[in-house]
């Protein structure tokens, strides 16, 4: 008499968490991380609005704000730059792509996007520069002229 053994159920490996909740939650943390701690730096808050914003990094030399956003496949007519004050506003949108087939899995980004961030210090409008170039969007704000750093010079 042959014995048969149980059949062995197979381990599935569970869903990562889907991407968008992630960020929903990381959004908020961040949000209220900013509310909660911004008189403790001298950078003020970062302003995230609609449902996501790009990576931005920002980079302060002697005499200008270097900021750059990932926007890979972004037309640079889907995308505005302004400047009111020292409040610099980035928004676009990510246009979906025409698909033929059925889509499985999207993890990329697409829809609006917007990205805010009020500047510490006085800046120069007219002088803001901007380019979009290989996904990258660069903005330099130049300081106005009473905000630069200047080394003073003893005398003896």
């Amino acid at each position: 008499m042959s014995q048969t053994l149980p059949e062995k159920k197979r381990e599935t490996t569970p869903e990562p968490w889907p991407s968008t909740d992630l960020d929903t939650v990381i959004e908020g943390m961040r949000r209220f991380l900013d509310q909660t701690f911004t008189g403790f730096t001298r950078w003020p808050v970062v302003h995230y609005h609609d449902v996501w914003s790009p990576p931005v990094d920002l980079e302060e030399t002697d005499d200008a704000y270097v900021l750059e956003a990932e926007l890979p496949g972004v037309d640079r007519n889907d995308v505005d730059v302004e400047l009111i004050g020292n409040e610099l506003t980035i928004e676009g949108e990510v246009k979906e792509k025409e698909r033929t087939g059925v889509l499985r899995r999207q993890t990329r980004r697409s829809g609006r996007f917007s990205y805010w961030i009020t500047l510490p210090e006085p800046v120069e409008a007219n002088g803001v520069d901007a380019s979009l170039k290989d996904g990258i969007l660069k903005v330099r704000v130049p300081k106005a002229e009473r905000a630069q750093r200047r080394k003073i010079e003893l005398k003896a």
